[in-house]
């Protein structure tokens, strides 16, 4: 079984690296018993993930992380995900909430693992809800991750 994480970042920066993407995203999937999986992670730019938050979700501008998991035919099936981040939007959460960007940024890659892996958060209520509870316990175990 393998778990393969693809990056990339097609003109923008982020403050994380390709590397350190892929491991918070492998790290992810593996505390949450996956061992078999394929998940991409794009770094886009405001316009990118505006015109998908539009055309996925019917709202309009920016938005932080959109994820996509497919569905597995049966458990035993690999998982397999999109993941779409836009570090601008990361960046601007950064400032408002008082942490630091590649937190941020690691913050949005375990959400949209646990999104791809089917956790749901209910409308306004994403800071309060399980899921947004597990992000942050898989985020605090991974201190390391965030300051190389």
């Amino acid at each position: 079984m393998t778990i393969a994480v693809d990056v990339s970042a097609d003109g923008v920066r982020s403050p994380l690296s390709r590397v350190r993407s892929a491991d918070i995203a492998v790290r992810t999937l593996r505390e949450e018993g996956v061992r078999d999986a394929m998940v991409s992670i794009a770094f886009v730019s405001n316009r990118a993930i505006s015109t998908l938050n539009k055309r996925h979700l019917g709202h309009r501008g920016p938005t932080d992380v959109i994820s996509f998991g497919f569905n597995r035919p049966v458990p035993a099936a690999p998982v397999v995900g999109d993941i779409y981040i836009a570090p601008d939007v990361a960046r601007a959460n950064a400032r408002q909430h008082g942490s630091g960007v590649r937190e941020e940024i690691a913050r949005l890659i375990v959400h949209g693992v646990l999104h791809v892996l089917g956790h749901e958060h209910p409308e306004g209520t994403r800071t309060r809800s399980s899921m947004w509870q597990r992000q942050e316990q898989l985020l605090a175990g991974m201190p390391g991750f965030l300051a190389r």
